[in-house]
């Protein structure tokens, strides 16, 4: 038996493992053992189509399209689908991406995945109490963390007052 490879047999192969991975990326972000758990007609009716898109189904919202992008006073950003405080505004910078952008998330307030979706590999952030989706970190941000956790403002509320 002959285990020789030729060029376009590995290609192949190679072409069929990544049409793979893109087609079954990572789990919902209900697959968790979550404080909140609901079911999806109970989370769809508490946050609507949007938002129910964007924390129950890891959708995106448009760049540039969250009030949250030009909230600059001093408060925290909570989860919109439990109120878990997520971000301190001390920790916001404009990364210019078109997303609320964040150095830090406050302690114990988010957890992290692989995400395998649209043929690439990142980090998912998601909401430590109801494993709700909140977008994604990336390591190209500022000192002194050098994190960018790039938020969908619609996954996340504002409540000003005292930073976290």
């Amino acid at each position: 038996m002959n285990l020789s490879l030729d060029r376009r047999s590995l290609l192949g192969a190679a072409g069929l493992g990544v049409a793979g991975w893109a087609l079954f990326p990572s789990a919902p972000a209900d697959a968790g053992p979550f404080a909140v758990q609901k079911t999806p007609a109970q989370w769809r009716s508490q946050l609507g189509a949007a938002r129910f898109n964007i924390l129950r189904e890891a959708g995106t919202e448009a760049p540039y399209s969250s009030p949250l992008n030009k909230e600059h006073r001093t408060g925290v950003f909570a989860c919109a689908g439990c109120n878990q405080p997520l971000f301190s505004s001390a920790t916001k910078f404009d990364s210019g991406t078109g997303w609320p952008s964040f150095y830090r998330a406050l302690p114990g307030a988010v957890v992290t995945r692989g995400d395998r979706s649209l043929g690439m590999t990142r980090t998912e952030v998601l909401c430590h109490r109801c494993g709700g989706h909140l977008g994604h970190v990336f390591d190209d941000g500022p000192k002194p963390t050098g994190l960018r956790y790039c938020m969908n403002g619609l996954a996340m509320t504002f409540r000003p007052g005292a930073a976290a």
